[in-house]
């Protein structure tokens, strides 16, 4: 596989970041995870998180292939966990989601690995996220790269289970 260039998205981004989420849903379905639908995330998520620049996306061959926002943004339930690094610079993970034509290469763990990188040399300490527990895919991806549950939140479509790295 060649090398994943990332970058940050920019707006003339945003159709084919929307197609490859709107496939990767499909897929999702497909595998019975019903994480998320045509309410969120939506084409104004995306578009709010490149105005603030905080989206990003990993081209291979010319085609995107990963997206995913990074920032300290957070819903009131992340106060629902016991994060273990309080005092610790941090930032957090969402909408990680990795084009289905190249899903199963490693692209999500090779993205974490990058974005870690990229955040410990940037003085961040900790990266926090959530994962939907019914998504047993994500689960793992984070579970394998050292994420630990702290709490979970309810939302919309369930039970998200609250998770924490220290880098």
């Amino acid at each position: 596989m060649a090398d994943m260039e990332y970058r940050p998205a920019e707006e003339h981004d945003l159709e084919a970041i929307c197609g490859l989420v709107r496939s990767a849903i499909a897929e999702m379905e497909n595998n019975e995870i019903f994480q998320w639908d045509d309410v969120y995330p939506s084409k104004y998520d995306f578009l709010e998180d490149i105005k603030k620049g905080h989206l990003f996306v990993g081209v291979l061959d010319g085609d995107i292939s990963v997206v995913f926002a990074v920032n300290k943004e957070y819903d009131a339930q992340y106060g629902n966990g016991s994060w273990k690094y309080p005092d610790s610079e941090y930032r957090i993970i969402h909408r990680l989601c990795v084009s289905p034509k190249h899903q199963h290469k490693g692209i999500a763990g090779k993205t974490l690995a990058h974005i870690e990188k990229a955040l410990l040399k940037g003085g961040v300490e900790a990266i926090r996220l959530d994962v939907f527990c019914g998504n047993p895919f994500a689960l793992s991806l984070y579970r394998d790269r050292g994420y630990e549950e702290v709490g979970a939140a309810e939302w919309r479509k369930g039970r998200f289970l609250l998770m924490e790295k220290h880098l």
